[in-house]
């Protein structure tokens, strides 16, 4: 059964460190409430033609980061399903206004949480992710250290991602909004199921 979104706002907004299974959940979630999933990530690679990586790596980070702003912001406004944030997207001090707006107006912002044990077979620490280049497992400590308290200011719901599969996680979310009586269809998918496949895995940036 299709829910219809309200004023193009999302439904939910997931933000996380790389290998807490964004847009696997995202995508998990919208089947569940028959909406649509989005990715900024995929957004700035759509506009530009360009992977993250080439981004960061021909035109530096904070090139990246003013496209991923705009690419944020227009999906905050616009976008009536599922909404997936790239890891770093937070840190934007534009970014947290427009979740704390979002969140003021009744939107549900979930932070995604996992540990570097689970993160590290997720995200494979490849070099599509540029931020996590050298020594891998401790960039990606770092970051999360100097992140976490970010990702939970801005969110409204924690939920671990360790040890389960992306359908868990979308399910519990979905319990979660339609306690607070945001739109919940009735789901096909077994809650122990794998839809997408797995545990809930990183994408292929996500920095």
């Amino acid at each position: 059964m299709s829910v219809a979104p309200v004023a193009a706002r999302p439904v939910a907004v997931l933000v996380g460190p790389p290998g807490s299974g964004k847009s696997t959940v995202a995508r998990a979630l919208a089947a569940r409430l028959g909406l649509t999933s989005r990715d900024t990530d995929e957004d700035v690679e759509r506009a530009t033609g360009r992977s993250i990586s080439d981004i960061f790596v021909q035109d530096g980070e904070a090139v990246f980061r003013e496209l991923e702003g705009a690419a944020v912001a227009a999906a905050i406004a616009g976008h009536g399903g599922v909404l997936a944030l790239g890891g770093g997207a937070v840190l934007d001090p534009a970014t947290q206004e427009a979740l704390a707006g979002y969140v003021a107006a009744g939107g549900t912002v979930v932070f995604l949480d996992v540990s570097l044990a689970q993160a590290a077979p997720r995200v494979g620490f490849n070099q599509s992710r540029p931020l996590l280049l050298g020594n891998p497992r401790a960039q990606w400590q770092a970051l999360m250290d100097a992140r976490r308290p970010v990702y939970a200011g801005v969110a409204t719901l924690r939920v671990d991602t360790d040890g389960r599969r992306p359908a868990q996680v979308a399910a519990e979310i979905q319990q979660a909004l339609a306690g607070r009586g945001a739109p919940s269809a009735q789901s096909g998918t077994d809650d122990h199921g794998t839809d997408d496949g797995g545990t809930a895995d990183g994408g292929p940036h996500d920095d």
